[in-house]
């Protein structure tokens, strides 16, 4: 008789995407897209441009007002994004 291991779909697809180098990129992309639902409506909507480049999380705004408010929220942000993705992406936000 054979014993079983059951897995989840989720760790086997991870382990194939790890495997092949693209885990990274996968997670990137999850945390770029997740910004307008961490940050909120709001926000999202005086954003223009979002990018990641060396574990920085690059955001253009439209209003240089918003900068400063949001510059003191960076932390928060890290770590809430961070969370929502389920993996260290990024350790820190610059807004330009």
């Amino acid at each position: 008789m054979f014993k079983r291991r059951e897995q989840l779909i989720r760790d086997l697809v991870m382990r194939n995407l790890r495997a092949q180098g693209l885990e990274t990129p996968l997670l990137q992309k999850r945390l770029v897209e997740a910004w307008p639902v961490v940050a909120g409506e709001a926000i999202a909507r005086y954003t223009t441009d979002t990018s990641i480049r060396n574990q920085t999380l690059f955001v253009r705004l439209r209003v240089p007002a918003l900068r400063a408010d949001l510059n003191m929220r960076r932390q928060e942000f890290v770590k809430r994004l961070n969370e929502y993705v389920g993996n260290q992406v990024i350790a820190d936000i610059r807004f330009c």
